[in-house]
């Protein structure tokens, strides 16, 4: 008998605010929660394996799985498509098995409103100030300056849709915040909606509760 129904965990942030540390901590601290790999229609980079970083598509294929709405969330980024397939999610989440989505909120937003939305769980984090969240991108030194300010500018954007989700975290201390992701997470697994057994045991408490009356 499955104990229990998979959650569909977003995470959300504006660039430089963690999201990326707190996925990896998070899968590390639960190895069985899946990461949703993304389908795209850009070409593969160097190195880039399909099916592990991304199901890559041409762009016939990716509208085609939209039409069949095989797509659980979907956006048109910089000249290419990109989504979440809906198939190995719904197979996971029905095998008890979490599914982690490092989405933006107007992904987040399509994912919630998809018949699947009453098993998601989305959090949002926010970085402690402005000027921590530059000092964040300017310490990578990955970025340009003239990119970094472009992420600044998007991540007042972000933050904006803070209110729609239904957890959000500052991220002023990284253990802290782990631990609280981590709270929330084994809290949420407990749902009733997440606890399809619950129904059958109730009905055995009554049968049983019948027989000895």
């Amino acid at each position: 008998m499955q104990n229990r129904r998979g959650l569909l965990i977003i995470l959300s942030s504006p660039s430089g605010a963690g999201k990326s540390t707190l996925s990896k901590r998070l899968r590390s601290w639960d190895p069985t929660i899946a990461f949703s790999v993304s389908a795209t229609t850009r070409s593969p980079r160097p190195g880039e394996v399909d099916g592990q970083d991304y199901h890559f598509m041409s762009a016939d294929a990716f509208k085609h799985q939209v039409a069949q709405d095989g797509m659980l969330e979907h956006a048109h980024v910089f000249g290419n498509f990109y989504g979440s397939p809906r198939g190995p999610v719904e197979a996971a989440i029905d095998g008890g098995k979490d599914v982690l989505f490092d989405i933006d909120w107007q992904g987040a937003q399509q994912i919630r409103n998809s018949a699947l939305g009453a098993h998601t769980l989305s959090i949002f984090i926010l970085p402690p100030s402005i000027r921590e969240l530059r000092r964040r991108l300017e310490s990578r030194n990955q970025d340009s300056a003239e990119t970094i300010s472009k992420r600044m500018l998007k991540s007042w954007d972000e933050i904006s849709h803070w209110g729609s989700y239904d957890y959000v975290l500052i991220n002023d201390d990284l253990e802290k915040t782990e631990q609280d992701l981590k709270d929330i997470v084994t809290a949420t697994r407990l749902r009733r909606l997440q606890q399809p057994h619950l129904v059958e045991h109730v009905r055995r408490l009554q049968t049983e509760f019948e027989d000895d009356t």
